[in-house]
């Protein structure tokens, strides 16, 4: 799948979305991904993951797990590919990153990580680091859309993307978009 052809699909989705953004990092941008939008639809959904797939199957993972809210629905289409367990965290009433409603994993597991967007990485880095906490060493990382400025850590774990997307992103004190005046839109799962 060509960049174009992914860019064609959030755009005819209405996922690529441009203006002034809060991104769930805290950072500004002028654009934002709602990949919902794109997930909402099982056929493209299906599609877009099995690009994706294709690009891990090597690694033999038995669970796909994706952050909430973003990663969730992606997992589970992940899962679905390389016919293995969906699941997913979420943040506890501390605002951690855990595994709840009875999901476990174990040092014997092979997990990979399904991430919709990665800006800089950080709910990503606490899905790795709450997998260490279990005796998980992940095998890899994947995500529909890499917006990361410079190229992230994740520990040593490999991470693809369907596509790799150039945007700006600023602290919110050196935001043009603020400086301009441009209203505010706060999208993210992190309000």
């Amino acid at each position: 799948m060509q960049f174009m052809e992914v860019m064609d699909i959030f755009n005819k989705t209405g996922a690529y979305k441009q203006g002034h953004f809060k991104l769930s990092s805290g950072l500004h941008s002028p654009a934002y991904l709602q990949c919902a939008l794109v997930l909402q639809d099982p056929i493209i959904a299906g599609r877009v993951s099995g690009v994706l797939a294709e690009k891990v199957r090597e690694l033999k993972p038995d669970i796909v797990v994706g952050p909430a809210m973003g990663g969730v629905i992606f997992a589970y289409e992940m899962a679905r590919q390389i016919n293995s367990r969906s699941i997913f965290t979420e943040r506890d009433a501390a605002g951690k990153m855990a595994l709840r409603r009875g999901f476990e994993v174990f040092p014997e597991h092979r997990v990979l990580i399904a991430e919709d967007v990665l800006t800089t990485g950080k709910s990503t880095k606490e899905v790795i680091a709450l997998l260490k906490e279990k005796g998980v060493s992940p095998v890899g990382i994947v995500c529909l859309v890499d917006r990361s400025e410079t190229e992230i850590d994740f520990d040593g774990i490999k991470h693809k993307s369907l596509i790799k997307l150039d945007v700006p992103v600023f602290k919110e004190t050196d935001c043009p978009l603020c400086q301009e005046g441009i209203p505010i839109d706060k999208p993210g799962s992190r309000k």
